[in-house]
């Protein structure tokens, strides 16, 4: 009798050996299915559209700054006397995939009406080996020409278009590349306009990079190079910090401009020559459950 109460003490405890190691495979698992997290710090690096999604009820608010050139120097602060072109951007998360934003920029008094749809994510087992995600928008120009003769700026060409394909892999702890090949067309590129080229359709290849040197500080950097004209390419270099809630980013930028078709059309100086600074703040509002 002691004998059959001890097999069955053996095997209660043999099948709770079993258990525990089944609910511990099945954990580890589910671990190795999870998306990666933070391959950039914020949805926007620099002046580009990034792969970090924003979860279903968040509302992601950037406020932008690029100021003037840098070669006055301290006479002029390095640019910052030479005022500051603006950006305000709202963009809220539909779903965990698919995000709705809304961005206003000084210059031009550039609106522009844009979506994020993420269609792949990097996973930590590295089944899906990177992330994968578009965005697309409408811009309209709403400045005031009220100076030019009739029949100064008519309403349709004050539209322009930008598409973007955004591929990022996170390759380890500290490094992240992005490759954001881009699109963008204007109605009508006029010579009012706040921009340097002059033709239609603007092609661009975007290069986003993040190198962490701290837990909450990164290195950045940032080049667009033009793929279908001679304009000087967009070229940046920063610093990401967390804090409190927010991401701070620094950074010298060759171009001015801060909406997508801008960064494309024009105003982008030579590195060395035409240097100034920009920084973006970065703050993230959960809006429900």
């Amino acid at each position: 009798m002691n004998t059959i109460r001890h097999i069955l003490m053996l095997l209660l405890v043999w099948f709770g050996c079993v258990k525990t190691l089944y609910a511990q495979l099945e954990r580890k698992l589910l671990e190795e299915e999870m998306e990666e997290e933070l391959i950039f710090h914020a949805p926007r690096h620099i002046n580009l559209a990034t792969v970090e999604a924003l979860e279903k009820n968040t509302l992601h608010f950037a406020i932008m700054h690029t100021f003037g050139t840098v070669d006055n120097g301290p006479r002029n602060l390095w640019g910052l006397d030479n005022g500051a072109n603006i950006l305000l951007n709202f963009e809220y998360g539909l779903t965990d995939r698919f995000s709705l934003g809304l961005s206003r920029q000084s210059m031009d008094k550039f609106y522009n009406l844009y979506f994020r749809h993420h269609v792949l994510r990097q996973t930590q087992n590295n089944r899906m080996p990177f992330s994968l995600s578009l965005m697309a928008g409408m811009g309209l120009n709403t400045s005031d020409y009220d100076f030019l003769p009739d029949p100064g700026v008519q309403f349709q060409e004050r539209f322009s278009y930008v598409a973007q394909v955004m591929v990022a892999r996170k390759f380890s702890e500290k490094l992240s590349l992005q490759l954001s090949p881009m699109w963008v067309y204007f109605n009508s590129p006029l010579p009012v306009y706040q921009i340097e080229g002059t033709q239609k359709s603007y092609l661009a290849l975007g290069l986003s990079s993040k190198y962490k040197i701290t837990g909450k500080t990164s290195l950045t950097g940032q080049w667009i190079p033009n793929l279908n004209n001679s304009l000087t390419n967009n070229v940046g270099l920063g610093i990401d910090v967390e804090a409190g809630g927010h991401v701070f980013q620094m950074y010298f930028v060759t171009s001015p401009a801060l909406s997508d078709q801008y960064l494309l059309a024009g105003g982008n100086g030579r590195v060395g020559e035409k240097f100034r600074l920009g920084f973006n703040v970065n703050r993230l509002f959960h809006m429900g459950r």
